[in-house]
């Protein structure tokens, strides 16, 4: 859709393989990718550098592209004073981390598209967000910017040079996180509790969620409050924590971030009631969610939270899934709304005029009140009105004027009870409803597909579909996730070096490509993949996921880990472009790599019998222990982990065969109970194995009178063996 005519211009970026650095490769600015070719450039020609950092699916990137990047004469003024550069953050977040953190420091915000002036030598002096392209009453637009700061370069060289160095070492100094002095562990209690705490009071009673608006899923807060439920089952805050992440999910479920009609969750909402969200969907979120989903599952059996688990794998399999296993990153909010529009609008693939549901939905209803069409039940549900259902203050450009966005207004008895309905006759007419708006969407443009395959979300997602797997007992879900694991092995591993690869893409004929200097992993990918293949292996029971595992844990301690100031590096050491090294201290849309990684270290040493893997887990909480004990409310993961390592990791052995059905009762029996501080390891007696060899104590358990039998096993220490899955549920619900 839209007008095809042949590009003017054609520049460096033709030639990557990211999607959000393709959309620039027709701008008349002439951008370069992050690399040397352009740092040579700068240093040649002694020009400033302009560095424009987004991402494929960013709102506000699409919007500055259209007004200043399209422009022939503001991209004649940014290729005469500068040299241009492009990055995709979620390619690069190193470089991306870098500069925020200047931009949040010089003008207390932050976001994308971010804008930064570096030096010759990449030091930034100036920066900002989103600029428009000409001046406004109340901010200086781009154009006016680009000349003030070539100008600046041409009159104060030497003042600009000397004060980029001051910026530097003060960024230096405050970014540092290291441990203080002999340095120990904050203790968990007291960590958990504060934690808890200041999140009961952020928390919206009537809609769930962490603040007023906007509100962004945030699993992590809901992965905290189910395990301080479950070390205080007993207790009023237990029961609240349970009660506040229960919720949530199910407020987010009926809101309008949800997709009622193409599943899976948009990023987050702009007001308060979950209802109008900005509508891009990202891959983390649906493998965390899906995570969580499910643990709600598992804790109340209530299978509203398991069929909105179904909902989010579903959307994955079938619109984020490479055809050789891997998961695409994200799609994005804009799209044409019919296919001779010739601008994208914001949510025009998932919103409704009120007539339209009408005209699909136009047959009467069987049993219900005279004269109801599916339409009137349909509309009544889900909150359709007439004129549209957002209210105008949260739509400022107008591009849901008339629109509806769905959200579950009512419970299905209410609703059944309004039209005179059975409840179970409910369900099964707004499935043929939602069914019916499917197939008429499935006709709009879609959005754009960002296909590009990061490690790190892949990590994600296979947790999610593996943490599903479990607890929902579906195999079908093991095995994508096995799927996945292994397009990981195949085509984001390097064997040679032992390392992981960033990112992959989908190329000509859907073949999966790599770039011709493909990007090193960076933490995050070896955390989220150490997680997730732990998650498989819990559900699988496939050893070689375990070896792998340990492998990438040995190396991410050899690339990243900081032996002075005890945790992990974001990246590596030894590229000259990067001006920091940084660890990141903020669990947001995704946990921060070292939160998730205390717990992957107990884990690793659990399978590993290497208890160095504990002293670096206490070494980290260590490291962040001020934050964590006054506003741990900014590291709930981390502040989880603390429980996690202050209660020691029981290992769950089970020693039966894996096939056999009473092995198998043992095992549903273990993962439909949720208890945040227990690893799953099966003995199956092949002493050859990679879990005998790691761990011999293994070989000194046996099955009792044949049958599979449990052990429940502390620092390698076993209680006594129980043979029946009823007594093993007690010993794991404490």
């Amino acid at each position: 859709p839209g007008p095809t005519s042949v590009p003017r211009h054609t520049n460096r970026l033709i030639n990557e393989k990211s999607p959000y650095l393709l959309q620039h490769a027709h701008n008349p600015v002439d951008w370069y990718p992050w690399g040397q070719e352009a740092f040579d450039k700068a240093k040649r020609e002694n020009k400033l550098i302009f560095l424009s950092v987004g991402y494929s699916t960013c709102h506000w990137c699409h919007v500055m592209e259209e007004e200043s990047f399209k422009s022939k004469e503001i991209g004649e003024i940014m290729n005469k004073h500068f040299v241009c550069i492009k990055v995709d953050r979620e390619e690069r977040p190193d470089v991306d981390k870098v500069y925020m953190t200047f931009v949040q420091a010089t003008s207390g915000g932050g976001g994308w598209p971010m804008s930064v002036w570096l030096t010759p030598d990449l030091k930034p002096f100036a920066g900002g967000t989103y600029f428009p392209p000409e001046d406004g009453v109340h901010r200086v637009g781009f154009r006016t910017v680009l000349l003030r700061i070539a100008e600046q370069w041409k009159e104060n060289k030497d003042a600009l040079l000397e004060s980029s160095q001051r910026i530097l070492e003060a960024l230096r100094h405050t970014s540092e996180i290291r441990v203080q002095g002999q340095g120990s562990p904050p203790p968990s209690k007291e960590v958990m509790d504060t934690c808890f705490q200041q999140l009961s009071r952020s928390y919206d009673e009537d809609y769930g969620g962490f603040s007023k608006s906007p509100k962004f899923p945030t699993p992590v807060n809901l992965n905290f409050l189910f395990t301080y439920w479950a070390l205080h089952r007993t207790t009023p805050e237990g029961a609240r924590a349970l009660q506040m992440a229960l919720h949530t999910l199910k407020m987010m479920a009926h809101g309008g971030i949800h997709d009622h009609i193409g599943q899976g969750f948009h990023r987050y909402s702009t007001d308060q009631h979950w209802h109008v969200p900005h509508f891009e969907k990202m891959l983390y979120d649906q493998g965390q969610l899906a995570a969580m989903y499910s643990r709600a599952f598992q804790i109340s059996g209530d299978e509203f939270f398991a069929d909105v688990t179904r909902d989010i794998l579903l959307y994955v399999s079938r619109d984020l899934s490479d055809q050789a296993g891997g998961f695409y990153s994200a799609e994005d909010a804009d799209s044409y709304p019919t296919t001779t529009s010739g601008e994208k609008r914001e949510g025009a693939f998932c919103v409704w005029a009120a007539e339209e549901i009408r005209a699909l939905l136009p047959d009467p209803v069987e049993g219900a009140t005279e004269g109801t069409t599916l339409g009137d039940v349909f509309m009544h549900h889900y909150g359709v009105e007439e004129a549209g259902n957002v209210d105008p203050m949260k739509d400022p450009h107008q591009e849901l004027k008339g629109k509806n966005v769905l959200i579950a207004r009512c419970s299905p008895e209410l609703t059944a009870a309004r039209f005179g309905l059975e409840p179970g006759q409910l369900g099964a007419l707004l499935q043929e409803c939602r069914r019916r708006l499917a197939t008429a969407r499935a006709q709009r443009p879609r959005p754009h597909l960002d296909t590009k395959m990061l490690a790190a979300w892949n990590g994600l997602m296979i947790s999610g579909f593996a943490q599903a797997g479990a607890a929902l007992a579906e195999q079908g879900y093991v095995s994508r996730a096995a799927q996945a694991a292994s397009f990981l092995r195949t085509h984001l591993f390097d064997p040679a070096s032992g390392r992981l690869l960033r990112s992959c893409y989908r190329g000509k004929d859907n073949a999966v490509e790599q770039s011709a200097v493909p990007i090193q992993g960076f933490l995050e990918d070896y955390v989220f993949v150490i997680q997730a293949l732990f998650d498989l292996y819990e559900a699988s029971l496939e050893q070689g996921w375990l070896e792998w595992a340990l492998h990438l844990q040995h190396m991410q301690d050899k690339l990243f880990w900081d032996p002075k100031g005890f945790a992990y590096f974001s990246s590596e050491a030894g590229d000259p472009s990067l001006l920091l090294r940084l660890k990141d201290d903020q669990d947001g849309a995704e946990p921060t790599a070292n939160s998730v990684t205390v717990t992957n270290l107990l884990r690793a040493a659990c399978y590993s019998g290497q208890m160095d893997w504990v002293e670096k887990a206490g070494q980290i909480l260590a490291a962040f222990s001020e934050r964590l004990q006054k506003i741990p409310i900014t590291l709930p993961e981390m502040a989880r982990a603390t429980a996690v390592f202050h209660h020691t990791l029981k290992q769950v052995v089970i020693c039966g065969d894996p096939q056999g059905e009473d092995t198998k009762e043992m095992l549903h029996c273990v993962r439909s109970v949720f208890s945040p501080n227990k690893v799953l390891m099966v003995a199956d007696g092949d002493s050859a194995g990679f879990l005998y060899r790691q761990l011999p104590f293994l070989a000194s358990l046996e099955r009792k009178d044949g049958k599979a039998t449990a052990y429940l096993c502390s620092n390698f220490t076993c209680s006594l063996p129980v043979t029946s899955a009823q007594e093993l549920r007690g010993m794991l619900s404490p």
